[in-house]
């Protein structure tokens, strides 16, 4: 399988894609401006703000604007021995003694009480577990863990744990032998998929590594400003190489020097065998038109999404869960009978399912309406044929049987808010308002905007993104007599390119240096307090 990792680094977004043989499997973006972005596994030095023994719980402020969410059982079996640990370092400082150095307390009581070990006010140390969804806070845990590419630190612990993904019984015992001869005194951690076949020294230099995060997270706890982040996960970038990175990948493709070098650098660092794979994209085309993934990303994120000869999905999101209905569309010409029939669309629609769940990060629980099958062969077929296509996920998950009433339940392990996507448009010709000027005048509006950028600001050197339908329509015509050539010996040698997200009549101007040009000269020359001072009367007025 032919794995792609595409990074598109705009001015105010990072956008990040992962095909698998072209075909888009995953998706995120990250506002670069957002305080809170990329939150799960960031740890927060934090205070409990109101408890709640009906639920067996407590909110504990950490910053957020909603409490952040604890429950008794989300303390962990080593919280006696962390809180200790915590108090002795907030009241001594650099004069507390180390992890190495303390005796651990008697693990947690599963069936405790949270008002027995929380109390309101009390400086705690937490994790975001899951970020903030729809009208939830965070969710917490007080376990705290660190994670590295084959390992994930457990500080003020013993145990030792293998990834159950791990099916070798000889490799489970290998690695708990290493790992049990490594790790400092008081240390426990859980081995990844990823440690599979890694020696002694790579276990080692990890560790070194995650131990030494921990140390410099210690040094500066305190109890002034909080609540306060006190270890920063990785960003979306490095995260998702950190985590996802393997010898399946054949290229990462990124289009800003920065963090093209940033990249590079960490795979450098976790795989230097792979650093050939780092590409730095610099084309005129925007790079997700380049691979194809806007065209994707269109077709996958609506209500409706078309699969295969004209079978479609609906996806429906509910309050308490998801709701995805699978529907055969027109196959009235098959030959086949009914029941085969179904069993192809109900097979395709898995196909198309799992690659969803992946694509939106869907979490939690969700209902699938299969085309109905009468015969139990079939039924297995299609259940066998989910729990293949949902192997390759990484989110925990538990798929049921299909129901008499052909419905599957899916859970999955939710983390982050479901990645939705607005695939329709408002009209950037009309506003939405139904009217527009009419479109034979178009091209003389474009050539009206070139005359301006080229007499009026002075710039000859300038690209033109326009719709692909609006470029194939100037550029038609024998090559030099085409609309484009026309203007382009008429005015200066400016360059026109396609952009697939744009609106049928929207197009933009940039200079050489890739900033947008101003086409409003009425609004060109405002200093910055009366054009703030117009968009807010305009805002006033409705328009």
């Amino acid at each position: 399988m032919n794995n792609e990792l595409i990074i598109d680094v705009q001015e105010n977004e990072v956008k990040i894609a992962l095909l698998e043989d072209k075909k888009l499997a995953s998706y995120h973006s990250e506002n670069r401006e957002s305080e809170n972005k990329y939150a799960v596994a960031n740890i927060y030095l934090g205070k409990v703000k109101k408890l709640m023994p009906g639920l067996n719980a407590a909110f504990i402020d950490v910053g957020y604007d909603k409490g952040a969410f604890l429950h008794y059982q989300d303390l962990g079996r080593g919280y006696r021995s962390t809180q200790r640990f915590l108090r002795n370092v907030l009241m001594e400082g650099s004069r507390a003694p180390k992890v190495q150095d303390v005796e651990l307390d008697p693990i947690l009581e599963k069936n405790g009480d949270i008002k027995d070990v929380l109390a309101p006010g009390q400086e705690i140390l937490v994790q975001i577990e899951k970020e903030p969804i729809s009208t939830k806070g965070p969710r917490l845990t007080a376990e705290i863990t660190i994670a590295g590419r084959f390992l994930v630190l457990v500080p003020l612990s013993d145990k030792v744990f293998v990834s159950q993904k791990i099916k070798s019984n000889a490799e489970r015992r290998r690695i708990k032998e290493i790992l049990s001869k490594c790790l400092p005194k008081n240390f426990g951690c859980i081995a990844r998929t990823m440690s599979e076949g890694k020696e002694e020294a790579d276990f080692k230099e990890e560790l070194e590594n995650l131990v030494g995060k921990w140390e410099n997270m210690v040094a500066n706890l305190s109890k002034e400003d909080l609540p306060k982040l006190v270890l920063k996960e990785m960003d979306s970038v490095t995260g998702l190489l950190r985590d996802t990175l393997s010898p399946d990948y054949d290229s990462i493709v990124v289009n800003d020097k920065d963090v093209y070098n940033e990249v590079i650098n960490y795979v450098n660092q976790i795989a230097p065998e792979k650093k050939e794979i780092v590409q730095y994209y610099q084309d005129d085309i925007p790079l997700f038109d380049f691979y194809k993934v806007t065209k994707q990303i269109k077709s996958s994120f609506g209500r409706t999404v078309v699969f295969k000869n004209s079978a479609y999905l609906v996806i429906e999101q509910t309050e308490a869960l998801m709701v995805i209905d699978v529907n055969s569309g027109n196959r009235s010409k098959s030959s086949n009978d009914q029941e085969t029939n179904a069993l192809e669309v109900n097979l395709a629609a898995a196909d198309e399912i799992a690659r969803q769940l992946r694509l939106r990060d869907i979490g939690g629980i969700v209902v699938i309406d299969f085309i109905d099958m009468a015969k139990g062969e079939n039924r297995v077929a299609l259940y066998d044929r989910m729990r293949q296509n949902m192997a390759r996920d990484k989110a925990r998950h538990n798929i049921l049987p299909l129901s008499k009433f052909c419905l599957m339940q899916i859970t999955r392990h939710r983390v982050r808010p479901v990645t939705n996507i607005k695939t329709e448009e408002v009209c950037p010709t009309c506003h939405g308002t139904g009217k527009s000027q009419p479109t034979i005048l178009f091209e003389h509006e474009i050539e009206e905007k070139i005359r301006y950028v080229k007499e009026e600001k002075k710039i000859t050197d300038f690209t033109i993104f326009v719709h692909p339908y609006v470029y194939t329509y100037l550029n038609d015509g024998f090559f030099f007599n085409s609309l484009k050539w026309k203007w382009r010996r008429k005015y200066c040698k400016f360059n026109m390119l396609k952009n697939e997200d744009f609106g049928m009549l929207q197009y933009k101007f940039f200079d050489k240096n890739g900033a947008e040009i101003n086409l409003n000269p009425d609004k060109e020359d405002l200093p910055e307090e009366d054009l703030n001072e117009e968009c807010q009367d305009n805002g006033k007025k409705g328009k």
